[in-house]
């Protein structure tokens, strides 16, 4: 073992060990991709793996879902405060969670926690986050779009142990299995979650047992300590100041009312404070964010906008204040439905965009889809089993000062990948039509904006029932600086005799026939600066593309 002071761990030696760090939980990644069951998890890569300090402060990372790992930390920050003190947790401990209102997120997400010992000393935690792709409640894929309070939307979970002295605790595995509707894949994909925070354990246990544990918890420390220097550096180039932004949301899936979202950006020195006075209060219908939420978005906004290389952890977020008024739809109270939390997650991080634009013009996008569009398919096989294909589609980038945005490709906050229609046609009974672009999506502008996609299949079974979660049917993405918006989203139903049917943006139980086709098309992203301005070999090459139809060619450029 290596002697070193830890009082003096040099920033060379530092850097090693947060790499090691960085490896030991990009190899929880790898391991639950895979040894995981479910598509949602295998395919779209709907999970997350972090290491934490022995008090629970996150210090590394993998490149997965920045809205699950911004919001790990409070998670267990809350088990640790108010559930299960570090000090009785033992070696070979699984604490497991997946409760809304005890810091988990929304119920499909469940946490697991594990601590790492070594010669009798907690050294760390590590951490999974997987979504689960059903977990009960009154909709196959757990987003009911009738919920009216955290009860309707499956099963929760408070902090418990999944496993002591690694022991698992049988009983209560199979109680979580007999309340969702795919139990097999939760069952791979719970076992992939616990066998990933073994390997976790034993990586981090290797970076101790080398450096010696004095001294990868001072390494830990300044590790945090450098990310918080780096946000505070960043931050002091910008100009001192206020910027204000309105966004926002279609609904709450349960009225027509849209949803205020208002943000205040006050930026001081090397500390900025992000308040959301003045937005909506809590809804009815299952949009809510809890305050992890929130600020989970908000801390990936602020941190894409500032750039650079700055390693995440929990010294990122000590510059930033966020503040949310109790019983607002971004602070909501216990028991409101969130299962649907991110058609509002994913407005806060395009409000706090549009008020950081204030500050650094150059580097804000116009606005991006911004919304997750989960959908879920319930059908039965043949020999009775129920059966529920889940996916999560995604749309255009906005247009920014440098370019056109990205067309069909998953925002960083969520950062999901698409599941290949050739695996899906393979394991359910739906078969695809259509999978492309659609043409005149992106807003016009200097910098176009993105296009959304269309994906259309074709249901091959007797039948089954929809729900989706979708956004962006009445308020389009915004442009910026003279850029046009980009388009509405919609999701049609067209049934075998031609005739078609428009489905709001969020719904549960559609019927569906065999035959049937669901045709979803997602929004393209705002476009940025005048139209006018567009280089014209630009425009012709959208048009020879197809990417502009000649005619909108003509009206807007």
């Amino acid at each position: 073992m290596t002697r070193i002071d830890p009082a003096r761990i040099d920033p060379v030696r530092q850097e090693v060990i947060r790499n090691a760090l960085v490896t030991a939980a990009e190899e929880m990644s790898l391991t639950i991709w895979r040894t995981s069951r479910s598509t949602v998890v295998r395919e779209i890569l709907d999970f997350s793996t972090a290491v934490f300090d022995a008090e629970g402060n996150n210090v590394a990372q993998s490149a997965r879902i920045p809205v699950h790992l911004n919001s790990m930390s409070d998670c267990l920050r809350t088990i640790l405060d108010r559930f299960i003190p570090l000090e009785d947790w033992q070696d070979g401990d699984v604490i497991v969670t997946n409760d809304p209102y005890s810091g988990g997120q929304h119920l499909p997400d469940i946490q697991t926690f594990r601590p790492v010992f070594v010669d009798g000393k907690r050294v760390a935690i590590v951490g999974t986050l997987c979504h689960h792709v059903d977990v009960g409640g009154g909709a196959a894929g757990s987003y009911y779009a009738g919920a009216t309070e955290v009860f309707h939307e499956g099963i929760r979970i408070p902090p418990l142990r999944l496993a002591t002295k690694g022991v698992l605790n049988e009983g209560m595995f199979e109680m979580l299995l007999h309340n969702v509707r795919q139990p097999d894949e939760t069952r791979g994909d719970l076992n992939a979650q616990i066998a990933a925070l073994g390997i976790g354990a034993k990586a981090v246990a290797r970076i101790a047992d080398k450096y010696g544990a004095d001294n990868l918890a001072a390494a830990m420390r300044q590790i945090q300590e450098g990310s918080e220097r780096m946000v505070r550096a960043a931050l002091e180039k910008l100009p001192d100041g206020t910027g204000h932004f309105v966004e926002m949301v279609d609904d709450d899936g349960q009225s027509d009312t849209p949803i205020r979202l208002e943000v205040t950006v006050t930026k001081k020195g090397d500390a900025i404070t992000i308040d959301f006075a003045g937005s909506s209060p809590q809804v009815p219908g299952p949009v809510n964010n809890t305050p992890a939420m929130t600020s989970s978005a908000v801390y990936y906004a602020l941190l894409a906008a500032l750039g650079g290389e700055i390693p995440a952890n929990s010294g990122c977020y000590r510059p930033i204040s966020v503040v949310l008024p109790e019983g607002s739809v971004v602070n909501a109270q216990f028991p409101a439905p969130v299962a649907g939390r991110m058609v509002v997650n994913h407005r806060i991080a395009t409000a706090v965009f549009g008020a950081l634009a204030r500050f650094m013009p150059e580097r804000i996008p116009a606005a991006y889809y911004a919304i997750s569009y989960v959908y879920a398919l319930s059908t039965q096989r043949p020999d009775g089993r129920r059966q529920v294909y889940f996916d999560i589609e995604v749309g255009g980038w906005g247009g920014h000062a440098k370019g056109d945005g990205a067309s069909a490709l998953s925002c960083g906050l969520h950062n999901n990948t698409n599941a290949p229609i050739e695996m899906v046609e393979a394991r359910y009974p739906v078969m695809f039509e259509t999978y492309g672009l659609v043409q005149d999506s992106g807003g016009a502008g200097e910098h176009r904006g993105g296009l959304g996609l269309v994906r259309e299949w074709r249901l091959t079974a007797d039948e089954g029932r929809l729900s989706t979660n979708f956004e962006r049917f009445r308020i389009p993405p915004y442009g910026l600086e003279g850029g046009k918006e980009g388009s509405l989203s919609r999701t049609t139903v067209i049934r075998p005799d031609g005739s078609r049917s428009s489905l709001n943006s969020k719904v549960s139980g559609i019927p569906l026939r065999q035959g049937d086709i669901v045709r979803i098309e997602t929004s393209g992203g705002g476009g940025h600066g005048d139209p006018k301005k567009r280089d014209r070999a630009a425009v012709a090459r959208d048009v020879a593309e197809g990417f502009v139809s000649a005619e909108a060619a003509r009206v807007l450029y």
